[in-house]
């Protein structure tokens, strides 16, 4: 039985609040150009509606917490589905252009697609963990049409529980032929005055075809954010209630048990304490089977602080973690990280269509291990 986790960072769409902004020096000009006109007193038509043009540009129009539109990337066509809305801004009274239409999400550069699919395809897992997809209708597209391509067989059941986050990042379970969910149950963080309240995790219980189950939580925790404190105060009480229910499932008697996902902070983050130190919890990097394709030249004999190991040197950020029953079990482990492109060094194996950042599968490898 092989297991996988893999935050594949969306299928065929992004939200634009996920995306890096190269604005680079049009920014800065942009801002200054805000500036003069705030400060002036020319109350001048034309410079009223550059204001606002130049508003927009920066992001502060923030109106509506809802997208004006969705685009969405299928069978190599652009959908455009809009929304309706009471209160509606017009230009002038002359034209029905109602001005800036802000597009919620964009598409993936189709090599990216097929990277995706790629990786997901080379790991070739009995039961898959999917982080960051956008809904159930492009994962069961991509499965059924992508993952083929790959020359590797589509996932027989998929289970999408939409969450809290409307920036589509749910999560996913895809198991093979004789792997069945038998029930799956929602935790929210509960987390008094926080500045994101809006997150959960997912616990799956699964039975396998040798009639075991497996219990697996699913979790995603906050990502890094300019306040460096609250957000590791905010993971650290995430980390608490994680373990929490992993003890819980402990004493019920329950024996196989994997936490499994993105945690968004190195193995030395105080933050992952309650996870990593606190519970009897074993990250599979550690494994002595764990294998991967080790960096290139002198980097790889380093051993970076945060990294997953020895000559792996990319900040661990997501993890396999099993209870000391199933870690007993481990027969292989490793990453698959050829869909990640390298920034500069440490510098890595890639797939030979990866050569620049929009084309890479994500900036997450993919973790598994074989029981």
């Amino acid at each position: 039985m092989k297991i996988a986790t893999y935050n594949i960072q969306n299928l065929f769409h992004r939200d634009r609040s996920l995306s890096d902004k190269s604005y680079g020096k049009c920014l800065a000009d942009w801002i200054k150009e805000l500036d003069d006109l705030m400060c002036g007193s020319n109350r001048a038509t034309s410079n009223a509606e550059r204001i606002q043009e130049l508003v927009f540009l920066l992001g502060f129009d923030k109106s509506f917490d809802v997208p004006y539109a969705v685009m969405r990337k299928r069978a190599g066509f652009l959908f455009l589905k809009g929304m309706d809305y009471s209160n509606e801004l017009k230009s002038g009274e002359l034209t029905d252009w109602n001005g800036w239409i802000a597009l919620q999400t964009i598409p993936i550069d189709s090599t990216a697609i097929k990277n995706k699919a790629q990786v997901i395809a080379d790991v070739n897992p009995d039961i898959l963990l999917l982080q960051e997809i956008e809904d159930r209708a492009s994962l069961e597209e991509f499965n059924a049409q992508l993952l083929p391509e790959c020359n590797t067989k589509s996932f027989q059941e998929i289970a999408v529980v939409q969450g809290s986050d409307k920036r589509g990042q749910e999560m996913a379970m895809l198991l093979k032929d004789g792997y069945f969910i038998k029930s799956v149950r929602t935790h929210h963080f509960e987390i008094d005055n926080s500045f994101n309240p809006k997150k959960e995790f997912f616990q799956y219980e699964i039975d396998t075809p040798s009639h075991r189950t497996i219990w697996l939580l699913a979790v995603q925790l906050q990502e890094d954010t300019s306040e460096i404190e609250m957000t590791d105060a905010y993971r650290n009480i995430q980390s608490q209630q994680i373990a929490s229910v992993y003890r819980k499932l402990l004493n019920d008697g329950h024996k196989d048990i994997i936490v499994a996902g993105t945690l968004n902070a190195a193995s030395y983050s105080d933050s992952l304490t309650p996870l990593l130190r606190d519970t009897d919890l074993k990250d599979v990097t550690k494994h002595p089977s764990f294998n991967v394709d080790y960096d290139k030249g002198s980097d790889a004999d380093y051993f970076r602080l945060g990294a997953y190991r020895l000559g792996v040197n990319i900040k661990q950020k997501d993890y396999l973690l099993l209870s000391p029953n199933l870690f007993a079990k481990v027969k292989d482990s490793g990453l698959n990280r050829k869909g990640v492109l390298p920034k500069q060094r440490p510098i890595w194996s890639v797939y030979p269509s990866i050569h620049s950042k929009k084309e890479a599968a994500s900036e997450h490898p993919a973790v598994w291990v074989e029981l």
